[in-house]
């Protein structure tokens, strides 16, 4: 920063096709304030010596990073939750990017690193296959709705319940009237599609796991497996030195619970899922590993019983 000192920091309030600057001298006195098209904010970086970049990490704030990057231009991303309270009266597009200057002078706000474009790729893979799950997941509750409605009780279980519900459209004498048994043969016809692309996207994630170092540390970990190992990778890149202590990872990894305390009283909620697919994936090892021990005993292994002793996954 020393450097760049007698450069101007922009903070940009990113948007689709509106982007708004603050512009500050070394001091981070605000001295312009500029309202510009995508055309217009890129030859206004391409023409102009600009010392730092402050921006939200937000939807496209990856990509301007690694553009302004390719530029020389040093760019600091800072987490949404946190700039709330920089914001002064009314939210304007003018007001988040003074809001911005002001975050970005606080130490205890820690930058979010740039992603990749093999992160970023990554992590759409995931949220794909999260997508089509959920969709899948939707189908098969309404089938089982439309079958108790008919007084057809369908087995537990997503695969059970598809194969049941199956024999049950092909049976002429079940209890499903002529009217829906089509639209419900579709939806069953949906949901086996949905799992061929949910295989074949898994068989592209391990293709992904076999060229890849981090993925393949991470799965030597017991209870890890291939969708906590990508996850993981395309969140951080198989690079976790930048965290201060394991208790800073596991708390950006959101593994730490909700705390409501004051003075002598604590109070541990439970843990949020808040940051997407990676919580969900990381009770995943913890669960497997309960239950794997639970079942073997001692043949467990000392360095793995531990999850049982402190109940976790119970």
């Amino acid at each position: 920063m020393n450097a760049t000192a007698a450069l101007p920091i922009v903070g940009v309030d990113l948007a689709k096709s509106v982007f708004q600057l603050a512009v500050a001298d070394g001091c981070w006195k605000v001295v312009a304030l500029h309202r510009l098209t995508r055309t217009q904010f890129e030859r206004w970086f391409v023409n102009r010596a600009v010392g730092l970049v402050v921006m939200e990490a937000c939807g496209s704030a990856h990509h301007w990073a690694r553009w302004l990057k390719g530029l020389g231009i040093e760019v600091r991303l800072l987490p949404a939750a946190y700039l709330r309270a920089y914001v002064k009266r009314n939210k304007t597009d003018a007001a988040d990017a003074c809001a911005l200057l002001e975050a970005a002078r606080c130490a205890e706000i820690v930058p979010v690193r740039v992603k990749s474009i093999e992160q970023q790729a990554l992590q759409g893979l995931h949220r794909t296959r999260s997508l089509w799950m959920g969709t899948r997941t939707s189908r098969i509750n309404a089938l089982r709705g439309f079958c108790r409605e008919f007084g057809i009780v369908i087995a537990q279980g997503s695969r059970l319940g598809v194969e049941q519900i199956g024999r049950t459209l092909a049976d002429p004498h079940a209890a499903v009237p002529t009217l829906i048994r089509g639209t419900m043969a579709l939806l069953v016809e949906e949901i086996r599609l949905l799992e061929v692309r949910i295989a074949q996207l898994e068989r592209e994630l391990t293709a992904l796991v076999r060229t890849s170092p981090a993925c393949t540390t991470l799965l030597s970990i017991p209870g890890v497996g291939l969708l906590t190992a990508t996850a993981m990778v395309a969140a951080t890149s198989g690079e976790v030195s930048h965290f201060r202590d394991a208790r800073h990872f596991a708390s950006w990894f959101g593994l730490t619970p909700k705390e409501h305390s004051s003075a002598n009283t604590r109070h541990l909620g439970r843990i949020s899922q808040a940051r997407g697919p990676l919580p969900a994936h990381a009770a995943h090892p913890r669960r497997s590993l309960s239950t794997t021990c639970s079942k073997r005993g001692s043949a467990c292994g000392q360095d793995r019983r531990w999850p049982t002793t402190m109940g976790i996954g119970r």
